[in-house]
């Protein structure tokens, strides 16, 4: 569900505010992958409302036919507003998921659903073609069902700049992961059945997220040290905190995550370079690498197993 990459960047973000705490405030190894472990919840939370809002969009049809057939003057339209999509096959599903239910219960989700824009978004789409066609349908597939809340979810929330900057203030976590959150419903819809809403990660993959985390904070003096060889003219102090913090996981993968191909390794923290550095971060992260690799190689340092990063 969620990739290595993904968890990388959730490392550096860890260390990232590592950094300012003072030296003298020493963290247990429990706390700091609490740190990681409340990064990661965090993501599962946006992702999960994210999931919500779209339902809660087409749910509101009921809410819709109740007070347009309660109006005192009413017309046959509204009498007879159309429900279907309230209980849809693709929804009836999603709610059917214990895993789904038991987060938003555990976790009082449904507090991040703002119900002035349900209602907005659901006339937006009681507006739209797509709903007035997916309506007339006698009967829908379970492809034309997920389509139309997939509708909601692309067409008329992520094309709302308004609502999504609204998420940045109302919804804790979507600033920091939406990159993360737009891939995470991207598989929620290509693969729903496989999503379990209260682990984001494997067992292994949690155990990689911990191990480099501690790895890095552990091996601190090493790899800032071996970094500093590579660095020609510049001084340490000098190189972009983000930089060294990517420099310092990528020694640690070089040398203690043999499954870990080194030239995954490489292209998996230039490229995160390139996204949450400097313009030029990329090409300095990828000489200072390229350039320690090499020396760690003649001097037998790298080991690794045949297999392939995933």
């Amino acid at each position: 569900m969620i990739s290595r990459r993904n968890i990388r960047v959730k490392v550096m973000q860890t260390l990232y505010s590592l950094s300012s705490f003072e030296k003298t405030e020493i963290l247990s190894r429990n706390k700091v992958a609490g740190m990681l472990d409340e990064k990661l919840n965090q993501v599962l939370d946006v992702f999960t409302v994210c999931v919500l809002y779209p339902l809660k969009v087409a749910q509101y049809a009921e809410s819709d036919s109740i007070q347009r057939s309660s109006k005192y003057l009413r017309t046959t339209e509204d009498m007879n507003v159309n429900v279907k999509i309230a209980t849809n096959s693709y929804i009836v599903k999603t709610f059917n998921k214990s895993s789904f239910n038991e987060k938003l219960k555990n976790d009082k989700l449904d507090r991040f659903i703002d119900e002035a824009w349900v209602k907005k978004l659901y006339l937006q789409l009681a507006k739209s073609d797509e709903y007035t066609n997916y309506i007339s349908l006698p009967e829908t597939t379970a492809k034309e069902d997920k389509a139309i809340i997939q509708f909601i979810w692309e067409k008329l929330m992520l094309g709302n700049e308004l609502l999504v900057s609204t998420f940045v203030d109302d919804l804790p976590g979507w600033e920091d992961n939406d990159e993360l959150i737009l891939m995470l419903m991207q598989n929620f819809f290509k693969s729903d059945s496989r999503i379990d809403f209260l682990k984001l990660l494997s067992a292994e993959k949690k155990e990689y997220a911990h191990d480099l985390l501690i790895s890095v904070i552990d091996k601190e003096d090493l790899t800032i040290d071996l970094i500093g060889t590579k660095l020609n003219n510049w001084d340490k102090e000098r190189v972009a905190l983000i930089d060294m913090l990517l420099l310092r996981m990528a020694v640690c993968e070089f040398l203690y995550f043999p499954t870990i191909p080194t030239k995954v390794t490489i292209n998996e923290y230039i490229d995160i370079a390139k996204q949450y550095s400097m313009p030029q971060s990329g090409q300095f992260v990828n000489g200072v690498l390229d350039n320690l690799l090499k020396e760690l190689e003649r001097e037998g340092k790298i080991r690794k197993k045949d297999r392939t990063d995933k």
